[in-house]
């Protein structure tokens, strides 16, 4: 089963979370933060403003930022996602 979401929203998959701060201490799970940079897997086809179609800034590979806490989170073959809307990224990692 495959996900295609509409309008202007984007489905992720966030990247693991880092295990180890900097100075080399393990994390248990309750202590990870909730990771925000993800990796984009299906676009929608963009939003309609004024009655034209606004394309899509991302493409799906890219590695993007999101806002702590949003959109929805949805399990489809044992596989975790989130849905989000364009807004809700932040920016694009190169």
């Amino acid at each position: 089963m495959t996900i295609k979401p509409l309008s202007n929203r984007v489905v992720i998959k966030n990247l693991e979370a880092e295990e180890t701060t900097k100075g080399g201490i393990i994390l248990t799970g309750a202590a990870k933060e909730k990771p925000q940079i993800a990796e984009v897997v299906a676009v929608g086809n963009g939003e309609v403003r004024d009655g034209v179609l606004v394309p899509m800034t991302v493409k799906i590979g890219n590695k993007v930022i999101i806002s702590k806490y949003s959109g929805t989170e949805v399990k489809l073959d044992g596989e975790e996602f989130i849905i989000v809307k364009e807004d809700d990224i932040l920016a694009v990692v190169e």
